[in-house]
């Protein structure tokens, strides 16, 4: 099958290699608002920033401290304290209210694995509203994957909608 004189297999090659409108930078925008050096810990978290990445710092924190290394603020400590969220996600339905205590343990329990390994992904804040319970995250792949963990949980719809402006997520779930 021929399209535009191109081979089907010569159709997907030429999708992969086509990057308009893709940006080079994919870090979050907060983060392109601040440079940092190389061995920077976060004030707030602990985190340390080496090779390019935020970091959990376990001993290495204290170590870096005594040598004098310099100190800032990470970008998921400065979205914290902004309240500026990339992912919000809604958790809908009667069986939420009964269930409610579950459910915060299973999103403390997901952010907690996100946090281990990506420390710029946390939980901004959980607050019930009219429409039930409302998280907002400092990522959109945070966001999604709370949803998904609940949704593999305990059963239910999720629906996700992606901003076109800045990225963000809304994600929307509901038992039935």
């Amino acid at each position: 099958m021929k399209s535009r004189g191109l081979k089907v297999v010569d159709r997907g090659r030429q999708r992969a290699l086509d990057h308009r409108g893709a940006r080079a930078d994919k870090s979050p925008k907060v983060a392109a608002e601040h440079i940092y050096k190389s061995g920077t810990i976060c004030e707030g978290c602990g985190a340390v920033y080496s090779l390019k990445t935020w970091r959990r710092s376990g001993r290495r924190t204290a170590a870096a401290l005594d040598s004098g290394a310099s100190t800032g603020r990470c970008p998921a400590c400065l979205q914290v304290g902004e309240g500026r969220a990339y992912g919000r996600v809604i958790l809908r339905g009667a069986w939420l209210k009964e269930h409610e205590d579950e459910v915060r343990h299973r999103i403390a329990n997901v952010e907690a694995r996100a946090r281990h390994t990506q420390p710029e992904r946390r939980v901004i804040e959980i607050a019930r509203g009219k429409e039930g319970l409302e998280i907002m995250s400092t990522s959109q792949k945070l966001a999604h994957r709370l949803v998904r963990e609940i949704e593999k949980a305990f059963g239910g719809r999720s629906a996700y909608r992606w901003s076109d402006t800045d990225g963000s997520l809304t994600a929307t779930w509901a038992h039935e």
